[in-house]
C-alpha cells in the first residue's frame, strides 16, 4: 500500500515537444495517454498510442487499459491460472489411470501430483502467459510490480521513465481522414522522420520534391532577400543515401531545392504538409509495420499490416508484396503460442497460417490488426457525433484562417502595390529634382549671358553715338573745307591731313561697331534661347509640382477591396479502437485499392516535376552507391508498377488460391 502511493516522473516524447509527468505507481496507461493528449490538445486519439522499447530490441506499444501496478490482483489471477491449469492436466491423468485403482491411491496420487506439477506449472507458465523466456515468476516475488514492467522493457530505472507519443495506425487516405491541424502535424513530422532515416524507402527525385515542400511548411514562402545562400544549410532534408549517391555540393543540393521550394509560394504551412503526406502516402513502405514470420515449409518471409490489409513480402524485398489480403476478406484472427492464424470469410478456403519468432511478436500483430481492421470498417460507416463535430470545427476554424489569410493576402499585396508605386514616384521626383537642378545651373549660366550682353550693347550704344559725334564734327570739316578753297596750300594741306585722321578713326569705330553688332546678335541670340529655357523651366516646375502632389495619396487602399471566400472540407471517418478477436466483416464491401491511384498518376503537374528532377538528378548519380531497394525501385518502375497495382495484382483470384501460393512459397 506504501508502494502504490508513491510519485514517479514519466517523460512522454511527441515528434516536436517533451512533456513531464508526475504519476502514481497506480495510474493506468489510459490515464496517461489521455494526460498526453489533453496537454497537447489532440482529439483524434485512435491513431496514436505510448511507445517503448522492450528488452528484445522491439518497439512496443503500452496497454492502455492494463494496470501492472496492481501488485494483489495481477499475483492472484497468475495464481488462478496456474492452480486452473495444473487441475486440468492432472484430472486429465486421472481419466487415463486405471479405473481399478483403489480410491485411496487415486485420491493419495491426486495430492501428490497436485504439489508436483504445481511447481512444473509455475516454472513454466512464464513462456506461455508472456509469450517468451520472460519470466512471470519475478512478478510473485513481491517487488515493485511498475517498475518491474518498465526495466523489462530496457527504460533506465529512476526519473524519468521515458515513453514516445506516436502514430500507432495510418489513415487509408491523410486529404480524407485528417481533421486536426495537430494530428497533420504530428503524421507530418513522424513519416518526415521515417523517410530521413530510410525507414521508409524514397526515390531520389521524390525525396527533392518532399524536401521542397518541408522547407515551405518550415520557413513559409521564399523570400530572395531573407533566404540567402546557405539559409537551409542546418535544415536536415534528404536521406543520407540520396546524398551519397549524387555527386553534388550542399550548395548544389541547396539550390535545386529552392528552385522548387519557390514553385509553393502562397502555400499555407499546413496545406504544404498535406501536400508531403499525399505524395509520401503514396511510397510503397508508407504506413506498413514488418514483422518477420514463417510459413509452414520454413520460409523466411514479412508480414506487413497496414490500413489497408495484411500483405506477404519475401525476404529480400519489402517493396514488392507477393500476396495480399484486405480486411474484408478477413472475419478472425487468433495465435496460440507462436502459430498465428487467419480465418478468410470464405469459408471455403483454408485457414492462413504463419509462424512468428516468439509470442510476444503475435500479441503485436494481433493488436495492430484488431485495430487496422476495427478503423477499416467504420471509415465505411456514417461518422459518430463526435467526429462530425470535430469536423465541423475543423471546417470552421479551416474557413476562419483561409478568410484572414485571404486579408493579409489582400493587405500585403495591396501594401506592395502602394510601396511599389510610391517608389516609382519617389524615383521620378529624385529624377525630376535633379534634372530641375541641372535647368537651374543652366539658367544662371544664361542669366550671366544676358548681363553679358546688356553691358556689351551699353557699348556699342557709346560707339554709336561717338561715331555720330564724329561723323558731325566731319561734316563740319567738310564745309570748312568748301569755304577755304581758295585759302592757302599750307593750310588746306593741313586740313586734309586732319580730315583723312578723322576718316581713318571714323573706319576704325566703324569696324568696332561692326564687330559689337555681331557680338550683339550672337548676345542677342543666347538671349533668347535662355528666354526658351526659362520658360521649359516654368513647365518643368508645374509638372514638379503635380508630381509632389501625386505622391500625397494614401498608400494602403486594400481596405476598400472586396473579400472572397473559399471552402475546404476535409472528409473522411475514423474510429475507436475495439479489440474483439472476430471481425465484424461485411463481405461486400468493395477494396478501396480496386480504384485507388498514386497521386503523381492523378496530377500531370506532379509527373512533369518528377520526370525533371529525375533528369536533373541523373547527370550527377553514382551508380556504384545504388542500394538493394534502389535495383528493386527501378526495376518495378521499369515495368510500369507503383504502390496500388502492384497491390491490385497481388490480390486477385480466390482466397484459397492466395493461401495455397502462400503455403508453396
Amino acid at each position: 500500500m506504501v508502494a502504490s502511493s508513491k510519485m514517479m516522473n514519466v517523460r512522454v516524447t511527441t515528434m516536436d515537444a517533451e512533456l513531464e509527468f508526475a504519476i502514481q505507481q497506480g495510474t493506468t496507461g489510459k490515464q496517461l495517454f489521455d494526460q498526453v493528449v489533453k496537454t497537447i490538445g489532440l482529439r483524434e486519439v485512435w491513431f496514436f498510442g505510448l511507445q517503448y522499447t522492450d528488452s528484445k530490441g522491439d518497439n512496443t506499444w503500452i496497454k492502455l487499459y492494463k494496470k501492472p501496478e496492481n501488485v494483489i490482483c495481477k499475483h492472484m489471477k497468475k495464481i488462478g491460472k496456474i492452480i486452473k491449469r495444473n487441475i486440468e492436466q492432472h484430472h486429465h491423468r486421472l481419466l487415463s489411470s486405471s479405473l481399478t485403482t483403489s480410491s485411496n491411491s487415486s485420491s493419495s496420487s491426486s495430492n501428490g501430483g497436485s504439489g508436483m506439477n504445481g511447481s512444473k506449472v509455475m516454472s513454466s507458465s512464464s513462456n506461455t502467459l508472456d509469450g517468451d523466456s520472460d519470466s512471470d515468476e519475478d512478478d510473485l516475488t513481491g517487488s515493485t510490480p511498475f517498475s518491474k514492467w518498465v526495466m523489462s522493457q530496457d527504460v533506465q530505472k529512476g526519473d524519468p521513465l521515458l515513453f514516445k507519443f506516436r502514430a500507432k495506425f495510418y489513415p487509408e487516405d491523410v486529404a480524407e481522414e485528417l481533421i486536426q491541424d495537430i494530428t497533420l502535424r504530428l503524421f507530418y513530422l513522424q513519416v518526415k522522420n521515417a523517410i530521413l532515416s530510410d525507414e521508409i524507402y524514397c526515390p531520389p527525385e521524390t525525396s527533392v520534391l518532399l524536401a521542397s515542400y518541408a522547407v515551405q511548411a518550415r520557413h513559409g514562402d521564399y523570400n530572395k532577400g531573407t533566404h540567402v545562400p546557405g539559409f537551409l544549410a542546418k535544415d536536415r532534408l534528404l536521406p543520407q543515401r540520396v546524398i551519397d549517391q549524387h555527386k553534388m555540393s550542399k550548395d548544389e543540393w541547396e539550390n535545386s531545392i529552392t528552385t522548387w521550394w519557390q514553385e509553393h509560394r502562397g502555400l499555407l504551412r499546413e496545406d504544404a504538409m498535406m501536400e508531403y503526406l499525399k505524395i509520401a502516402q503514396d511510397l510503397e513502405m508508407y504506413g506498413v509495420n514488418y514483422f518477420e514470420i514463417r510459413n509452414k515449409k520454413g520460409t523466411e518471409l514479412w508480414l506487413g499490416v497496414d490500413a489497408l490489409g495484411l500483405n506477404i513480402y519475401e525476404k529480400e524485398d519489402r517493396l514488392t508484396p507477393k500476396i495480399g489480403f484486405p480486411w474484408s476478406e478477413i472475419r478472425n484472427i487468433s495465435f496460440n503460442d507462436r502459430k498465428f492464424i487467419i480465418k478468410p470469410i470464405d469459408k471455403k478456403a483454408p485457414d492462413f497460417v504463419f509462424f512468428a519468432p516468439r509470442v510476444r511478436i503475435n500479441k503485436r500483430i494481433l493488436a495492430l490488426c484488431m485495430g487496422n481492421h476495427e478503423l477499416y470498417m467504420r471509415r465505411r460507416k456514417p461518422d459518430t457525433i463526435d467526429v462530425q463535430q470535430m469536423k465541423a470545427q475543423a471546417r470552421d476554424e479551416k474557413n476562419a484562417k483561409q478568410q484572414e489569410r485571404e486579408k493579409l493576402q489582400l493587405a500585403l499585396a495591396a501594401r506592395e502595390r502602394a510601396e511599389k508605386k510610391q517608389q516609382e514616384y519617389e524615383d521620378r521626383l529624385r529624377s525630376m529634382q535633379e534634372e530641375m537642378e541641372r535647368k537651374q545651373a543652366n539658367l544662371s549660366e544664361a542669366q550671366d549671358t544676358i548681363r553679358r550682353l546688356q553691358e556689351q550693347l551699353n557699348q556699342v550704344q557709346a560707339a554709336k553715338e561717338e561715331l555720330e559725334q564724329r561723323q558731325n564734327e566731319l561734316h563740319e570739316m567738310m564745309q570748312r573745307l568748301e569755304e577755304t578753297k581758295n585759302m592757302e596750300a599750307t593750310e588746306r594741306a593741313k586740313l586734309e591731313e586732319e580730315i583723312r585722321v578723322k576718316q581713318l578713326e571714323m573706319q576704325k569705330i566703324q569696324e568696332e561697331v561692326t564687330l559689337k553688332d555681331s557680338e550683339t546678335k550672337r548676345l542677342h541670340e543666347e538671349v533668347e534661347e535662355a528666354i526658351r529655357k526659362q520658360v521649359a523651366k516654368g513647365s518643368r516646375n508645374e509638372a514638379a509640382a503635380a508630381l509632389q502632389a501625386a505622391t500625397t495619396t494614401p498608400k494602403h487602399h486594400h481596405v476598400e477591396e472586396e473579400e472572397e471566400n473559399e471552402e475546404e472540407l476535409i472528409n473522411g471517418e475514423n474510429g475507436t479502437q475495439d479489440f474483439s478477436k472476430d471481425f465484424d466483416t461485411d463481405e461486400h464491401i468493395k477494396d478501396p485499392v480496386e480504384e485507388r491511384r498514386t497521386l503523381a498518376e492523378r496530377n500531370e503537374r506532379l509527373q512533369d516535376q518528377l520526370k525533371a528532377l529525375k533528369q536533373d538528378l541523373a547527370l550527377s548519380r553514382d551508380d556504384t552507391m545504388e542500394t538493394p531497394n534502389d535495383k528493386i525501385h527501378r526495376e518495378n518502375v521499369r515495368q510500369g508498377r507503383d504502390k496500388y497495382k502492384t497491390l491490385r495484382e497481388i490480390r486477385k483470384g480466390n482466397t484459397k488460391r492466395r493461401v495455397d501460393q502462400f503455403e508453396n512459397m
